[in-house]
């Protein structure tokens, strides 16, 4: 386990965003999963701010995103491929064939997912994840007691969020929301993990992820059993 706190919210972004960079650099043809939220933002427009300025290959990259709203279109702009497309992806301007994303709307969502999972496994499986950490310990959108051992599936939106989005897009209440989300077995099969928190709201379920016991109610903690996760930590 390693643990990074950072001395100041910038120098929490640019750690973050060079290991990035670093992945890249290292290994041209990366798989590189991101996250998206307020955690997040920052740390991927500073990417695009030093490609802009120092411009690397990021031709034989693939990026993809952890999870995704469902039932909503997708350039909804609380979509996570609207967010991550904005912040990042076509700054370095990726291709879409290098840019993996569930879908926000489909006829099949369990095929949708098989199939977003084995397309990440035909490229080599998962070179470095980038997580972010739920007040409530969640991963992606595997809420308190997603199964430790599950794949990538649709699973109830958060009641909080969907509220948010449903006032945002007109949403009506028959229109069933969910997050289709890796499975927190694909999270644990990424090589690289780093998991990034900030602010002082999350300080109570950062301690439980790291001192606490492995448990679905806290998902984060299984994180604990990873052999290679940095957990990146500011607190305002």
């Amino acid at each position: 386990m390693k643990i990074t706190i950072a001395k100041s919210e910038k120098e929490f972004d640019c750690i973050a965003a060079w290991r990035i960079i670093g992945e890249i650099l290292n290994k041209p043809e990366s798989v590189i999963g991101l996250s998206t939220g307020r955690t997040t933002g920052n740390l991927h427009r500073l990417v695009g701010e030093i490609y802009s300025r120092y411009p690397f290959d990021v031709s034989s990259v693939t990026f993809f995103g952890l999870d995704e709203v469902t039932n909503v279109p997708r350039e909804y702009a609380g979509a996570c491929y609207t967010m991550l497309k904005t912040e990042l992806i076509d700054t370095l301007g990726i291709q879409e064939d290098n840019f993996l994303m569930l879908p926000t709307v489909s006829d099949d969502f369990d095929k949708a997912c098989k199939l977003f999972q084995q397309e990440i496994e035909s490229r080599g499986g998962i070179d470095l994840l980038i997580l972010g950490l739920g007040e409530n310990g969640h991963l992606g959108f595997n809420q308190p007691g997603s199964p430790l051992g599950g794949e990538t599936w649709v699973t109830q939106m958060n009641t909080e969020l969907e509220e948010r989005i449903r006032r945002e897009t007109n949403t009506p209440l028959e229109k069933e929301l969910g997050g289709a989300t890796l499975g927190i077995r694909n999270i644990m099969q990424a090589r690289k993990i780093v998991l990034v928190a900030k602010g002082a709201n999350k300080a109570d379920i950062v301690r439980k992820m790291l001192e606490g016991p492995v448990t679905p109610e806290v998902p984060a903690s299984v994180l604990q059993l990873h052999p290679n996760c940095e957990f990146l930590l500011f607190n305002t």
